[in-house]
């Protein structure tokens, strides 16, 4: 008889009819709190159905949006004999990282990976193809070997080979005598250093940094990239750069950079105090510990306008770990720095 009326009374909870079926009063709490349960599962489940479908129609429209832009950007650096076309390449790349930016919270972590791989590869295409088109001017070889000297000396120690990527040669001279700026600037093979650059050096130019030794570098502007490799016991202070931050084969160090994408690779202790508006990424690292970026300085706003970069959106804390798949556990590889080791005095 007691079954029969557990019976009757999960019928009348499931048909919301108890006033007229059966008295509240007579229905165990058990069979109640079941009755709400399987309720809530059932809305649970149909608002996850929900959520799948909203993120493949969201991760659809990324995956043919990416694909469109990415050719018509392939097409133009292919045909691209004109400033013209490499301005227009260089608008849709920013459109490209947009749309990476935005779908960073439903995309995958392999779709994201690849999409920010296709786009390094074609921004370095397009730093070629500028480089390319530049006018190549007649001079004198005495004069060519004088300022290549004079660079050497600024940007590397006495008597070190020029780093991998860093133009060897001085910038190509002017007729009348003056420097057209390079792509490419920055430092190697210096120790126990302060190193700095300003915010005309280093406007929508590509910096690399190599072979360092518990060097202090600040760099004042808007770099279009940054790239940090060989690296030992440096801090590195960087003003908002528009692309991406690359950090390879580096220990001890300390970073402050703002960017769209962050990859680190083969690095160890080291802190960086982040803004970027994608998803940060860690290979083959260990002891690395990321913190809010705060550095600031006379002329940073400018220089974040400039940048294009959106300061209310940074994931500092959101990284993925390449070599840590697991996703209900947390990567030993990297941390998030603690708040009472973030007071830094930059200056």
């Amino acid at each position: 008889m007691e079954d029969g009326s557990f019976s009757a009374a999960a019928a009348a909870v499931r048909n919301g009819d108890l006033g007229s079926q059966w008295d509240r009063s007579l229905v165990p709490e058990r069979l109640q709190r079941r009755e709400q349960e399987r309720q809530l599962e059932v809305e649970r489940r149909k608002q996850k159905r929900q959520n799948e479908e909203v993120e493949e129609e969201k991760s659809d429209f990324f995956a043919a949006a990416f694909a469109r832009e990415r050719s018509a950007v392939e097409e133009l650096l292919e045909g691209g004999e004109s400033v013209e076309k490499l301005e227009e390449a260089a608008a849709r790349l920013q459109g490209l990282q947009k749309l990476i930016n935005d779908s960073v919270l439903f995309l995958a972590a392999y779709d994201l990976r690849q999409g920010q791989e296709v786009l390094a590869r074609l921004q370095a295409a397009l730093a070629k193809r500028r480089q390319e088109l530049q006018p190549k001017k007649r001079f004198a070889f005495k004069t060519r070997r004088k300022d290549v000297a004079l660079a050497t000396k600024v940007d590397s120690a006495p008597g070190a080979p020029a780093a991998d990527g860093i133009l060897a040669s001085s910038p190509p001279l002017k007729e009348e005598g003056g420097f057209d700026s390079s792509w490419v600037c920055g430092f190697s093979n210096l120790q126990s250093e302060v190193l700095e650059k300003r915010a005309d050096e280093l406007h929508q130019r590509d910096v690399l940094l190599t072979q360092l030794s518990n060097c202090t570098i600040k760099l004042y502007g808007n770099p279009n990239t940054l790239r940090l490799t060989k690296a030992r016991g440096c801090t590195l202070l960087c003003g908002p750069v528009s692309t991406s931050v690359f950090l390879e084969d580096c220990s001890d160090c300390v970073l402050a950079v703002a960017c769209q994408q962050l990859r680190v690779h083969t690095t160890k202790d080291t802190r960086v105090f982040l803004l970027v508006t994608t998803r940060a990424i860690v290979e083959d690292c260990t002891g690395i510990q990321f913190a809010p970026y705060t550095w600031s300085y006379p002329g940073i706003d400018k220089d974040f306008e400039g940048s294009g970069l959106d300061r209310s959106k940074n994931n500092w804390n959101d990284v993925d770990d390449f070599n840590w798949l697991a996703r209900d556990v947390a990567s030993p590889n990297w941390s998030i720095l603690p708040e009472e080791e973030r007071r830094i005095q930059w200056d």
